[in-house]
């Protein structure tokens, strides 16, 4: 007796999201734009994203947009400013208190 070979299917699982007029025609321009569907596009998009979030977790690196760069860039080449209270518990750590 031949056995067919059964076949795998993953079924969908439909995930409800609520969104404002202009949230909802921004997915659709940007979805037209790539001549998918709403749906399609916010799969597309938001999947790979969320991938690359688990992916820099595991991984722990930490990613920054070209602002947020600059602006931890700034703030390591800035010399800190140290609280009055800072600079008296590092008087007394060096004995000068």
């Amino acid at each position: 007796m031949a056995h067919k070979a059964t076949k795998k299917v993953s079924s969908a699982s439909p995930l409800m999201v609520r969104l404002d007029d202009d949230t909802k025609a921004c997915l659709a321009q940007a979805a037209a734009l790539r001549r998918i569907s709403v749906s399609d596009y916010v799969r597309t998009v938001t999947v790979a994203q969320a991938r690359r979030e688990v992916r820099a977790a595991r991984e722990r690196t930490l990613t920054l947009t070209p602002e947020e760069q600059l602006t931890f860039w700034q703030a390591l080449k800035e010399a800190p400013r140290l609280t009055k209270e800072q600079r008296r518990l590092a008087a007394l750590m060096r004995g000068k208190a």
